[in-house]
């Protein structure tokens, strides 16, 4: 079956229940499934079709739709302005995919080109009940989308709501926050949403009582993207204490590979759980995490070189570098390029940032490679704080927390921290010449 067939059956089963809620527009399953029927005849098989994938019923119906006539979907950023999405259309007129595949997702880089991901029907139900097995989504449960409805980190999360008959509330983006708790207010039961770091550790700075007034409605929060550190994992847990709080391992290459509810066992930083039932994780040589399953991509789009380097034997090797503890769970240890020589020593950026979040003054900060005249190789963490703050203060605290080589060298206060679309650190961005 396809997330289509899941969608035609849940129209009969909840014909007058609301799929989608999307600012003023409300739609049903019987409503939404009779637009896809209808919009999949302006689209002939085996077409690639790309579209600017709005916060809306209208983009939602034609992306199920495209599937529908068995052609292929390609979701482009919303804002994607005209030249550009003129190019993506020129550059797809003379593409083919194999048989099966359902998307074209482009992953946005920090430099570089896009890379168009191949994505099958197949993987996108072996994502889904990836999620609706380990999570455990329920048709009762109102999911919040607040992210780019392009990219895997949202747009995976349609898929176990169409599947379990859940309804869907879309939103654009956190920056009007009230329409965040708005959400949440007007579920009929309980909520769910999946949020990057970066909006985890606002939430918990600027409207902590906020979200707590509604900690009863949180069924659960899932997090991914980049890593949360376990200073924002422990104050979330103080503030949502019944709450499933998840952090999930995926990516659009490999699919929805793991995910570990920290606030039902143990909280481990950086720990992302066991795999899930259609994936598996190897560990190879130097650490590198190995991918393997159904959620797998089917390759990159004109690219057979690229998708030969990642992709095989049926597995992907990713650029992670990660462990396996006595229990079956993986545990991130950085990627690979970011790792900080430092006198022979290997240091993840990630530990030293995580100690600097522990103090509650710094709200954000990256630690990154520096030159030195006489170490040669050194660290150098910039942080952001709403005053001024005394940088030995910072280095003492820090010299309790780490070994003195995973102390950085130099400190300096900044206004921001660059961070790429999706809230990951921008580490390219201050490498240094």
């Amino acid at each position: 079956m396809t997330i289509e067939d899941y969608l035609a059956k849940n129209a009969e089963l909840y014909p007058d229940k609301v799929v989608v809620v999307c600012g003023e527009e409300r739609c049903t399953y019987k409503e939404l499934w009779h637009k896809v029927a209808v919009k999949s005849h302006d689209y002939d098989g085996r077409e690639i079709i790309p579209f600017r994938f709005t916060p809306s019923v209208e983009s939602l119906a034609t992306y199920f739709a495209i599937h529908q006539a068995n052609s292929v979907a390609v979701p482009l950023d919303k804002d994607l302005p005209e030249p550009l999405f003129q190019d993506f259309k020129k550059e797809l007129q003379h593409v083919t995919v194999p048989k099966g595949t359902a998307d074209i997702l482009y992953t946005t880089g920090t430099t570089g080109k896009s890379k168009g991901v191949i994505i099958s029907h197949d993987t996108i139900v072996a994502n889904t009940e990836n999620l609706v097995d380990r999570l455990e989504y329920t048709p009762d449960l109102t999911f919040i989308i607040n992210g780019p409805l392009n990219h895997i980190g949202s747009l995976s999360k349609i898929y176990p709501v169409i599947y379990t008959g859940g309804t869907l509330y879309i939103i654009n983006g956190m920056k009007d926050i009230k329409l965040f708790f708005d959400a949440i207010d007007k579920a009929p039961g309980k909520v769910a949403t999946f949020l990057v770091p970066t909006s985890i550790r606002m939430l918990l700075q600027m409207f902590r009582k906020d979200l707590a007034v509604r900690a009863d409605k949180i069924d659960f929060i899932e997090a991914g993207a980049a890593p949360l550190f376990k200073a924002d994992m422990e104050n979330l847990m103080q503030v949502l204490p019944d709450s499933r709080l998840y952090n999930t391992y995926a990516s659009t290459e490999t699919g929805i590979i793991a995910s570990y509810n920290y606030n039902g066992d143990e909280c481990i930083e950086n720990c992302l759980g066991t795999p899930m039932k259609h994936s598996q994780i190897t560990i190879g040589e130097g650490g590198q995490i190995i991918c393997s399953g159904r959620t797998l991509m089917t390759g990159y789009v004109n690219d057979s070189k690229l998708t030969d380097s990642v992709l095989r034997d049926g597995k992907i090797y990713t650029a992670d570098i990660g462990e396996i503890d006595e229990k079956g769970r993986l545990h991130l240890k950085g990627r690979k390029g970011d790792v900080i020589n430092v006198g022979g020593f290997k240091v993840s950026p990630v530990e030293v940032e995580s100690v600097a979040l522990m103090l509650p003054y710094i709200k954000d900060c990256i630690c990154v490679n520096a030159k030195h005249p006489l170490l040669g190789n050194c660290m150098r963490l910039l942080f952001t704080s709403d005053s001024k703050i005394n940088i030995r203060e910072i280095a003492e605290f820090m010299k309790e927390h780490l070994e003195s080589y995973k102390l950085p060298t130099y400190f300096k206060q900044v206004d921001s921290i660059k961070r790429t679309f999706n809230g990951k650190l921008d580490r390219k961005a201050y490498v240094e010449s």
